[in-house]
């Protein structure tokens, strides 16, 4: 029997935990610090690592508590530890985990890294420029003219992207990254990139060094607001299949973008494992550009993804850790959607312990068609450091309240994807706190393609 750490505390995390809890060889699943979704999944307990030892490196907690509890592997769901070494430092101690090195990492924690890879290695993308003086990058901004891209060059939970309509919003996002510090040292260096207009896509891979397997494509919503409008975000909800992902699509993407990607880092001596998230622009002629590199599973696309996926995780993970990796897994053919309930005030800020209200039961979610994945979620009394394989789903006695900006994912499987949608705004309009907002279009650049 396994036990499995979890590393992260989102809505990723919860449908990590809670799909590696149906593998029957997984006896706990701890999830570090999780929330209070995954608190009371099966198998699961939230824990909050602390280290005993006098080693001064930030991953210390994570190495000793995995030697302490007998953790046969690691998942690391979030970016920031990936980016900092926690698998390198893992694997130092002999400990199996999931996840790219701090080198491959380098992808997703600075912008400036993935433009210089992409070009040396002829990935398509975006014409860009990068820059550390505000009044050059002015001035680089008064040639190209607007609509233009300004992205924060390190990590900043997906809001440091600006799509910027003027040459005026442009001016005050340099000003926001390079002169107020907004985004703190991720935003001390910019890349401005050329505007690409199309379809966005989601393609994400489980690789292991030289095999690649593709999951199932799917589409996020950035901005905040219906219509695709107002401020970006970490994501305000997404769905699987992306129909713009053709096969023609799909193969274009699969030899100019991901194995160009694992052939350069084995090629640099550093082979690439675990997620790779390759966020897309789609032209009218089908040909894909990379808007981004992730290291990991996306956020919101997990939720649906893994509502499709019928293959165990746990047993995926063990192949690309053997160096296995099948190239196909089995997915459900049914869509799946999922619907971000944000607290008030987010992107820009979020509200912390107002009650929610109108969760549905844990595990009776109408047979496993719908399902509420917690991220931004804890509990009133005794926050999230709660073992659930006793913990009952009692609001009376333990109320869940808010604990970030993206609070729930509510999605669903259906025939379609505009059955999926409703049966995800049905279940999300009986949820309700302060300041509770959401998108009710999510998917409808499919739902546009399926009437047509």
């Amino acid at each position: 029997m396994m036990n499995i750490l979890v590393i992260g505390s989102g809505g990723r995390e919860h449908a990590l935990a809670w799909q590696c809890a149906k593998n029957d060889n997984v006896q706990r699943i701890y999830v570090a610090p999780g929330n209070a979704g995954s608190a009371l999944e099966p198998k699961c307990q939230n824990v909050v690592l602390k280290s005993t030892s006098s080693d001064a490196s930030e991953h210390s907690a994570v190495i000793e508590f995995c030697q302490n509890n007998a953790i046969d592997m690691v998942i690391v769901g979030p970016e920031a530890p990936l980016v900092t070494g926690i698998i390198d430092a893992c694997r130092d101690a002999g400990i199996k985990a999931w996840g790219p090195t701090t080198y491959c990492a380098q992808l997703e924690g600075s912008k400036t890294f993935a433009k210089e890879f992409m070009a040396q290695n002829n990935i398509p993308t975006a014409a860009y420029q990068g820059f550390t003086d505000a009044t050059a990058a002015k001035a680089y901004i008064d040639e190209q003219g607007a609509p233009i891209v300004i992205k924060a060059d390190g990590l900043a939970a997906g809001k440091g992207v600006i799509v910027a309509e003027t040459i005026e919003q442009a001016y005050d996002a340099i000003d926001d990254m390079l002169a107020d510090n907004k985004f703190g040292d991720a935003g001390s260096r910019v890349v401005i990139e050329q505007f690409l207009q199309g379809e966005e896509a989601s393609f994400i891979c489980m690789i292991d060094g030289d095999n690649i397997l593709p999951m199932a494509t799917s589409q996020d919503h950035k901005r905040a607001y219906e219509g695709d409008t107002g401020p970006n975000t970490g994501g305000m909800g997404a769905y699987s299949p992306a129909p713009v992902v053709t096969q023609d699509v799909h193969d274009k993407v699969m030899a100019q973008v991901i194995q160009p990607v694992v052939d350069a880092m084995k090629a640099a001596g550093h082979p690439y494992t675990g997620f790779l998230y390759a966020g897309l622009m789609i032209d009218k002629s089908g040909d894909p550009y990379v808007i981004e590199f992730n290291c990991r599973f996306g956020d919101p696309e997990t939720q649906p993804i893994l509502m499709r996926l019928q293959s165990s995780m746990v047993d995926l993970i063990t192949q690309g850790l053997a160096g296995q990796l099948p190239d196909a897994a089995e997915w459900d053919t049914r869509p799946a959607l999922g619907i971000v309930i944000a607290s008030k005030g987010y992107p820009e800020t979020s509200s912390k312990g107002d009650v929610i209200a109108g969760l549905p039961e844990l595990g009776v979610d109408n047979d496993d068609s719908v399902k509420v994945f917690h991220a931004g979620t804890a509990f009133s009394q005794d926050g999230t450091n709660i073992g659930s394989q006793d913990a009952s789903y009692d609001n009376n006695a333990k109320e869940v309240i808010t604990n970030g900006g993206r609070v729930l994912c509510v999605t669903a499987l259906a025939d379609s994807i505009l059955d999926a949608q409703q049966a995800a705004l049905a279940v999300t309009g009986a949820i309700s706190f302060d300041g509770a907002h959401y998108r009710r279009d999510i998917g409808h650049h499919a739902i546009t393609r399926e009437q047509s």
